[in-house]
């Protein structure tokens, strides 16, 4: 009469097959991680880039007021997020270009108190070779020192 029950080589042979199966899974796991939190970095400087510009195009138009030595770009990210008074507005409301400025996804560490401090930012007067952070905010890029899936380093994006 045989006993009910699996044997040691019957399990053996399935505890192998779902550590292969662990195995596999796993570097899928992390590429659609990576994948999510790229998208989110995309999402943001798009965000960030549509702000700038639309704080230089209300400049250009004469809703900000301007001051001597001005380039038309924001100051800094706050500038963005705090606003500027509308000069051709008679009630003289705010403009605000951001509710909130987004954190680099793909820094490393616990997320700052301060938001703008995990960008890197390029003013006006900066080359495009070398960015630099200056009197105004032209560009932002990542800080991460890391490269994306498609090749390109998180700070070329």
């Amino acid at each position: 009469m045989r006993q009910r029950g699996f044997t040691l080589i019957e399990l053996l042979v399935t505890l192998a097959i779902v550590a292969l199966m662990g195995a596999l899974v796993l570097p899928v796991a992390q590429v659609a991680t990576q994948r999510a939190r790229e998208a989110e970095l995309r999402r943001d400087l798009r965000t960030l880039r549509d702000a700038i510009d639309a704080y230089k195009r209300d400049w250009d138009a004469g809703r900000i007021a301007h001051q001597l030595g001005d380039t038309g770009y924001p100051p800094t990210l706050q500038a963005l997020q705090d606003g500027a008074v509308d000069a051709q507005d008679p009630a003289h409301r705010k403009l605000h270009w951001l509710r909130r400025i987004p954190a680099d996804p793909m820094r490393d560490g616990p997320l700052p108190d301060d938001a703008a401090a995990t960008w890197q930012l390029r003013a006006s007067a900066s080359p495009a070779d070398a960015p630099e952070p200056g009197t105004d905010v032209f560009d932002v890029r990542s800080a991460a020192p890391g490269t994306g899936l498609d090749g390109r380093p998180y700070r070329d994006w």
